[in-house]
């Protein structure tokens, strides 16, 4: 591993350098690189101790982490989270989550309105998120890649498989050439083989990422395509190699984890892609007008 000599100024830069680094990380150190990426609001306020339970490493890994990217030690990179919360009285969205899930799994089972209102409260948390985590410039880059390309091939495998047909059945609806690979008959791979660097692939997958998902995303690198993908984490195995990642952390509730700001997201995409296209008429309603 390469060891910066000179720190990183801002938190901006050192996820710059977190993100070109992770591959050469050993396991410990990316286990944390995971966590400063997704928690920066922990980071900035946890003791050592508090971050290196909730990432499953030994404190002495916090502080060499810390040192690997050039800072003295644990405290001086935490001051660079500090400053972007000075001044802002919101709470990180990784506590509010924790409080949120023990509040939740203190209770019993009631009737199924606590269930409804359990799902609204969670799933509030994690739309609030996206609004903050998905930035206009990414969503803006997004939109143009969705644009440019002649076909977009989109995948979704297991849970992630509903966002993939909205999108697939969305962009059908905006005039947009797409093709959905389901992979039957296991034919996800093989079903990638006409991607060429006109195209884009679209990859949805959250932990535990799909296999087929991370093939696809591969397949289509070595084909020249570029990658737009939906992802719980910037430095998954599909948002890795992507050109573009739109980051996604939903919402669990009593072990059953949500869809609800992906959907959201879906549909910013395509009615923003239809915008763009002059083809909002297609995406409204999932119905076209037709003149009389």
């Amino acid at each position: 591993m390469i060891q910066r000599s000179t720190p990183p100024a801002t938190a901006e830069e050192l996820r710059a350098a977190i993100l070109d680094q992770y591959e050469t990380l050993s396991k410990r150190l990316k286990q944390i690189a995971r966590y400063v990426l997704d928690e920066p609001s922990a980071v900035a306020l946890e003791t050592v101790a508090v971050l290196a339970e909730r990432t499953g490493v030994q404190p002495s890994a916090i502080v060499r982490f810390a040192k690997h990217f050039g800072f003295d030690g644990a405290t001086q990179m935490q001051r660079l989270f500090v400053d972007g919360l000075l001044g802002s009285a919101q709470q990180g969205y990784g506590e509010r989550v924790r409080e949120f899930t023990q509040a939740v799994d203190n209770k019993a089972v009631g009737d199924p309105g606590q269930v409804l209102a359990e799902f609204v409260e969670g799933n509030t948390l994690a739309l609030q998120n996206l609004g903050k985590v998905v930035g206009r410039d990414e969503l803006a880059r997004a939109v143009k890649l969705l644009v440019q390309a002649e076909t977009v091939f989109i995948a979704g495998f297991r849970r992630s498989f509903p966002v993939a047909a909205y999108l697939a059945y969305s962009l059908h609806q905006a005039d947009k050439r797409t093709v959905l690979i389901d992979g039957v008959g296991g034919m996800a791979v093989q079903q990638a083989h006409a991607l060429s660097p006109r195209d884009l692939l679209v990859a949805v997958s959250y932990h535990p990422y799909a296999e087929e998902t991370v093939q696809l995303v591969d397949a289509a690198v070595a084909h020249g395509c570029k990658v737009l993908s939906i992802s719980d984490s910037l430095v998954s195995p599909v948002a890795k190699p992507a050109t573009q990642v739109l980051q996604v952390r939903e919402a669990e509730i009593r072990k059953f984890r949500s869809l609800s700001a992906s959907m959201c997201l879906a549909q910013a995409l395509v009615i923003s892609y239809a915008f763009a296209t002059g083809a909002d008429a297609g995406a409204r309603g999932g119905k076209k007008t037709r003149k009389k």
